[in-house]
């Protein structure tokens, strides 16, 4: 097993780490605001569909600031909001169309996908996404929207609010500018890709109804209408004394009901947001660039949580998009970005943790599900070797620490993690057959030849997912079962001395080191070089045709995997079949 080198713990406050420098700024604020009470940060969801990568930065992001102070010896609550309690607003592609008769009802209201084994849809999307942040080492907190409003925890905060109703009004009305006569519009972002837009959608709460005045009056309290359970409903008035509110549903029902009593309904989302950071005591949680323009949940939530409720607005940054390479293979029946669930399937749960923590919120990214995925691995192999032999800079350093283990412990890892490109061209070629595959890593070094697979477990896995699910079947390593014979009857006597060369060294060079320098040196030696000779351009050429002659007579086209993984996988007696001349 690798032996990780121990990273030193960051200091308490470093130029080099976003992480530390926002748990330094948190810490101060939870000692200004509650003085030795618990640090509370927080993250929402809102279960409305599939919860995608660029949600999981929601998350993410509080979760390494929270880790840091809980590894200081501080207590962190870490509260995640199920905004389950949000209205369903439309029915995804691949969805029965008949699920618009849900839309308008809390989403713990409408039936989950068909074929689902949990009782609502927002318990269908909640599960998946909370299964990944466990296997993510992601600690935190959870908390029903619905179980809170239904159970009336929040009935002292409705109250509120509707008492200083003309006061949330004022405020809202200070961005109502569309409306107004020379009002200018909001500076538009620079266009983004689909990609980038699906992303960026969040709960659609930024999108939702401020609980605009109508001819009764202002209102920031939507209720769910107890016939038909949509919040198709009006507000026609209410009475701060009796707590009595009257409303009507566009089903044709109405009814007075008492606020002090009645339980099916909720603030409006520009209220709702600012009422919880009071009423949880939230200190830091950032916000989705969709929530972060002028006039928008968060702007106007910190007016209303100082005006209204009485408390600070959190400290926290907006955060950028999370973009995906390969977007273009996956399944647009998925609903669109892929799930952290997704990614988890091909990457393991450190080196996803790792993207995350490498970048400041505010820097854009893209998370690799296409051939890029082998240079992400690299990249997080080159690191570690790094670690191990303390070269690593110190904000890289720390980034790798909050990947591969938080405060309560180290999270799981491969014993022996052989790089990713090559575990993927090895399963590709033996089309995941084990004990070809343990033929095969056996001897990439004979030295010290991998005994058991599950020396090689997650990674392998987790590389034979990605061959699987993301690699196009056109793509896909099909070794020749026969000799190329027409080929082979037209080598020139160059590419038939070089086939001899590669031949006569195989038993000699059978590793992958000895082959990566076999393969290298055949065009070498034919040019009357040293094996070892630094290569000229003109050694460049003739080494990129002798490559592809053999990717021609191997496998029937002129690239694939890496030659040296490629014979290794294709065996020493198959390779003198197929290239015998």
């Amino acid at each position: 097993m690798t032996a990780r080198k121990e990273v030193p713990t960051v200091a308490q406050s470093t130029e080099t780490d976003w992480v530390s420098r926002f748990a330094d700024e948190v810490i101060a604020e939870a000692e200004r605001r509650a003085p030795g009470k618990p640090v509370v940060v927080a993250s929402g969801l809102s279960p409305s569909g599939p919860i995608h990568l660029g949600n999981l930065r929601e998350v993410m992001t509080p979760h390494l600031v929270a880790d840091e102070i809980r590894r200081r010896g501080r207590e962190c609550v870490h509260i995640l909001s199920w905004d389950d309690y949000d209205r369903y607003r439309k029915v995804p592609v691949g969805i029965d169309p008949s699920w618009s008769e849900h839309i308008g009802k809390p989403l713990t209201s409408v039936p989950a996908p068909p074929g689902s084994p949990y009782p609502n849809w927002a318990e269908h999307f909640k599960a998946p996404m909370a299964e990944a942040l466990r296997e993510m080492g992601i600690e935190f907190y959870p908390v029903s929207q619905t179980e809170k409003y239904t159970s009336g925890a929040y009935r002292e905060q409705i109250l509120h609010a509707m008492r200083h109703r003309r006061e949330i009004d004022a405020v809202l009305d200070r961005y109502r500018t569309k409306d107004k006569p020379g009002a200018k519009k909001p500076k538009q972002q620079k266009p983004v890709d689909e990609a980038e837009l699906a992303a960026a959608e969040g709960s659609g709460a930024a999108a939702e109804d401020d609980g605009s005045a109508g001819a009764a009056g202002y209102y920031p309290y939507k209720p769910y209408c107890s016939v038909c359970e949509r919040d198709m409903t009006t507000v026609t008035s209410y009475d701060d004394e009796t707590t009595e509110l009257a409303y009507t549903c566009a089903c044709g029902h109405g009814e007075t009901v008492r606020l002090t009593e009645y339980n099916r309904g909720k603030l409006v989302w520009k209220v709702d947001w600012p009422m919880r950071w009071a009423y949880e005591g939230v200190v830091f949680e950032p916000s989705g660039v969709d929530h972060s323009s002028p006039g928008s949940s968060y702007v106007v939530g910190g007016q209303i949580v100082r005006e209204v409720f009485g408390s600070d607005q959190p400290i926290g940054p907006m955060y950028a998009f999370v973009g995906i390479s390969g977007m273009a293979k996956m399944s647009s029946s998925k609903g669109g970005v892929p799930t952290p669930a997704d990614a988890l399937e091909i990457m393991e749960a450190p080196l996803l943790r790792w993207l995350y923590a490498r970048r400041r919120p505010n820097q854009s990214f893209k998370i690799a599900f296409d051939q890029e995925i082998q240079r992400t691995y690299d990249e997080w192999d080159a690191l570690e070797r790094k670690i191990t032999e303390g070269t690593a800079q110190p904000a890289d350093a720390a980034a790798y620490r909050r990947a591969t283990r938080t405060a309560t412990g180290e999270l799981a890892s491969t014993p022996r993690p052989l790089p990713y490109r090559t575990l993927a061209s090895v399963v590709d070629i033996t089309t995941g057959h084990d004990e070809q595959t343990l033929r095969i890593l056996s001897e990439l070094d004979p030295d010290n030849p991998v005994k058991s697979l599950e020396e090689t477990r997650p990674r392998l896995d987790k590389a034979e997912r990605w061959i699987t699910t993301q690699v196009p079947a056109d793509q896909r390593t099909r070794v020749r079962d026969e000799p190329d014979t027409e080929r082979l009857a037209a080598l020139g006597d160059t590419e038939r001395e070089s086939l001899r060369l590669l031949l006569d060294g195989l038993d000699d060079h059978w590793s992958l080191d000895g082959l990566t320098t076999l393969v290298y040196g055949v065009p070498k030696i034919q040019a009357g070089l040293s094996p070892e000779a630094k290569p000229t351009p003109e050694l460049k050429v003739a080494q990129r045709s002798f490559f592809a002659l053999l990717y021609t007579l191997l496998v029937g086209r002129d690239t694939g995997p890496r030659l040296p993984t490629l014979l290794l996988a294709v065996g020493a007696d198959r390779v003198r079949k197929l290239l015998a001349a």
